[in-house]
């Protein structure tokens, strides 16, 4: 599975033209989920992602968490994030999950993260042609594989 993690002064996600989903500062976070992907993906991804210390703290240093701060969290699922550009210049997607197999997998990582914040999340809808807005605040963006743990 793979995140790439956008610390945002505000986000928003519209289908059709229609905003579906909108956060004030926090954490935009776009999901990847691979062939081999399952829930001990979704378990670490999820609480890195949640204790991830990206936020400053009174002396301008990151040292807080999204927690901490009271941030939002807006999850957006994104296939091509598994996207191999090995061979040739047309991405290939073999390693990205089937839906069957995906969605239940972006859901259960959107629901642990609202367990491990407290609260709820927002989120795109699956599958969805969306278009992502987001001023991103730093910028902060991290990429994270649950694979390929760095």
């Amino acid at each position: 599975m793979r995140l790439l993690i956008q610390r945002v002064k505000h986000a928003s996600v519209a289908i059709d033209g229609e905003v579906r989903s909108r956060i004030g500062a926090g954490v935009l976070a776009l999901v990847g989920v691979g062939n081999d992907d399952g829930a001990e993906d979704v378990e670490y991804l999820a609480g890195k992602l949640v204790r991830l210390r990206i936020f400053d703290d009174e002396a301008g240093v990151m040292n807080l968490d999204v927690v901490q701060t009271g941030g939002e969290v807006l999850v957006v699922s994104q296939f091509t994030l598994q996207a191999s550009t090995r061979k040739g210049n047309r991405p290939s997607y073999i390693h990205a999950a089937p839906e069957a197999v995906s969605r239940p997998l972006y859901e259960q990582f959107a629901a642990r993260v609202a367990e491990l914040l407290g609260r709820e999340v927002a989120t795109g809808q699956f599958g969805a042609d969306m278009q992502v807005e987001l001023v991103n605040d730093g910028p902060v963006t991290i990429w994270m594989d649950s694979k390929h743990k760095e």
